[in-house]
């Protein structure tokens, strides 16, 4: 059960073996991990030493926590997170949030990989995300609240900081590039959704579809953070194309745009 008792552990433990703490948090979705590496005077924590973590279980997530320099501000990096499919309870899911609270973080950005629903979009484009659907019917936040995490009704009609988004806008129509916001809609998984599930997402709203995200996001509204989520097209979903759904193609797109999104990283560091 998630608790303040458990969180306190987990992060005294980080501050025990790194003394700079960090103010902004980073999670690195499937294939996207490779951004940890670019961080400066980086100490870098297995999930697995660190009191209460779970340990992450799917390809293309590593499972390691850096902390360093990143284009002149100091995170956390998870290069790897979570899913419910992974069979963990759900506050494992989110207990990462909470560290990050706990450290002293007062951003978060999410990252992930995701099937494209809006026929606009292409293997490759990375998306601002604007607003979610919990088509999982999963909240993170079942049970007992512990009001030193955050209160027992989290308001979630602002669940990405739009001031955080516009400025991240700015800055790349500046430098002559755009950037297309969408609703990410969360399925449970692990498998891929099939032809009429899209159909159906896509009358709800959905632009895009991926299985992780959404505990985070309920969880950063609960621990008071402000976030900001990137998510990069790295298949068209289910029936969208005549082609079968591979995860192994969800790594091969991400690696594809690396330095794109490394890029748009940078812009959501500089602008805050």
């Amino acid at each position: 059960m998630l608790n303040y008792e458990k969180v306190k552990e987990a992060a005294g433990y980080i501050k025990s073996k790194c003394e700079n703490i960090p103010d902004i948090a980073v999670v690195l979705g499937s294939g996207l991990g490779f951004l940890a590496d670019k961080a400066k005077d980086s100490y870098i924590i297995d999930y697995k030493d660190i009191p209460n973590f779970p340990i992450s279980t799917v390809p293309g997530h590593e499972g390691k926590l850096v902390i360093g320099d990143l284009w002149g501000k100091r995170v956390v990096m998870m290069k790897g997170r979570f899913h419910f499919y992974e069979g963990y309870e759900a506050w494992k899911v989110i207990f990462p949030v909470y560290v990050f609270k706990e450290l002293g973080v007062k951003r978060l950005i999410l990252t992930n990989s995701s099937g494209g629903i809006n026929m606009d979009y292409k293997p490759g484009d990375i998306v601002l995300i604007k607003d979610v659907i919990n088509l999982a019917f999963r909240s993170p936040l079942r049970g007992p609240n512990d009001d030193k995490l955050g209160v027992r009704f989290p308001d979630m009609s602002r669940p990405f900081d739009r001031e955080w988004m516009e400025k991240v806008k700015e800055k790349l129509k500046e430098e002559g590039r755009e950037i297309a916001e969408g609703v990410y809609i969360w399925s449970l998984g692990p498998s891929y959704e099939t032809p009429a599930e899209i159909r159906a997402f896509k009358k709800l709203g959905a632009d895009m579809v991926g299985m992780s995200t959404v505990p985070e996001v309920i969880a950063a509204a609960h621990a008071g953070l402000k976030v900001l989520g990137f998510s990069c097209i790295t298949n068209m979903a289910a029936g969208i194309l005549e082609e079968p759904l591979k995860h192994e193609d969800v790594i091969r797109v991400a690696n594809m745009v690396k330095d794109k999104f490394a890029h748009f990283v940078k812009v959501a560091l500089e602008v805050v």
